[in-house]
Formats: structure tokens, C-alpha cells, sequence
């Protein structure tokens, strides 16, 4: 039966049995108010689902028990549908910013890099700062970029102290970069 619970292409959410789509003979039935009235054939609970002007669904695919319920199912797809983008809405995205410099950036052009570095981690955004070396600077990418980053780390600490965290850096051929982040 699992045939059933397979969402059609597109869609995330499976497909859910409700009244005639039932394809069991037999199930337990739970009624609205909560009490459980035991195992019924299909025909059955669709005659008690209609007279209470409900909705016949399952809830559980159990090969051996299927369990299924009366409810108003427009009325908890509803609110499950509200739930859903109320989690969405309180959910945080997290924004990575990148700021690009070179191992020879003159002291203006570093304290302006830095200016914008702090403004973004005062946003709540992660910042990845990537130092490019081109040329004669790539054999002195170790010391450079370590230098660089001492820097950095050093302005840091001066601003937000023990807050600020860093990630695992990156190191490529030509460029060396590392993530910061506060917590």
C-alpha cells in the first residue's frame, strides 16, 4: 500500500487518504469526540463520517491495523498549513557577506574593509573575508595570510571581545579564506 503515500511529482507532502480514496476493507476507527470504536469496515465509517457531516481519514498505514478518524479534515490542514508558516516565519536565515583584499592593502583601504565587516556582523550576517594573492605574492601565502588574518583577528577582539567565532579557513592555490561569525 505504500503506493499511496507517495507524493505526485512536485509536491513534498504525501498524499493523504480521506473518505472513498480509503483503500482498506477493515481499520480501527477513531471517532471525532476521541473514543475508539474498534475495528470497521470501511462502508460503516463512511456512513458515521457522513452523519456527523465529517471527514473519514487515516492516520496510520499500518499494514496489519490501519487506524483511521472523523474529523473535519479542511479545518486541521488549515491549521497545519498555518503552523507551517508560522515555524517559517520565525526561522533565520543566515546571510554570508564577502569582503575580498590582497596581502598588500594599504591602512585606509584595511580600516574601511573592517568598517564594513564590523557593520555586517552588527546585522547578524556571517562574513567570509577572502585574501587573493596573485603572482610573486603566492609563495608567501603562509606568511602573509597569516599575518592578514592576525590582523583581523586582532581588530576583532578589540570590537566584540569573545563573541566573535571563526570557522575552519580555506585555503586554495591563490587565496586563502576563513568565515567569522558572532555568537
Amino acid at each position: 500500500m505504500s503506493e499511496h503515500s507517495q507524493a505526485p511529482r512536485g509536491h513534498s507532502e504525501p498524499v493523504v487518504l480521506i473518505n472513498e480514496k480509503i483503500p482498506y476493507r477493515t481499520f480501527q476507527l477513531i471517532s471525532h469526540d476521541g473514543k475508539n470504536l474498534g475495528q470497521v469496515t470501511r462502508e460503516e465509517a463512511l456512513r458515521l463520517a457522513r452523519e456527523a457531516n465529517l471527514d473519514l481519514v487515516i492516520l496510520s498505514e499500518k499494514e496489519d491495523s490501519p487506524v483511521a478518524k472523523i474529523m473535519d479534515f479542511g479545518r486541521v490542514a488549515y491549521a497545519k498549513k498555518k503552523q507551517q508558516a508560522a515555524a517559517r516565519k520565525k526561522q533565520k536565515t543566515i546571510h554570508v557577506k564577502e569582503l575580498q583584499l590582497g596581502p598588500k592593502i594599504g591602512e585606509h583601504d584595511f580600516q574601511t574593509k573592517m568598517n564594513r565587516m564590523n557593520d555586517f556582523l552588527k546585522d547578524g550576517n556571517h562574513v567570509k573575508i577572502v585574501i587573493n594573492f596573485r603572482g610573486r605574492e603566492v609563495p608567501s601565502r603562509d606568511t602573509k595570510g597569516a599575518e592578514m588574518f592576525d590582523r583581523i583577528d586582532l581588530f576583532l577582539s578589540g570590537i566584540f571581545g569573545a563573541t566573535v567565532q571563526r570557522e575552519k579557513d580555506s585555503k586554495a592555490t591563490n587565496s586563502w579564506s576563513r568565515v567569522y561569525y558572532i555568537k
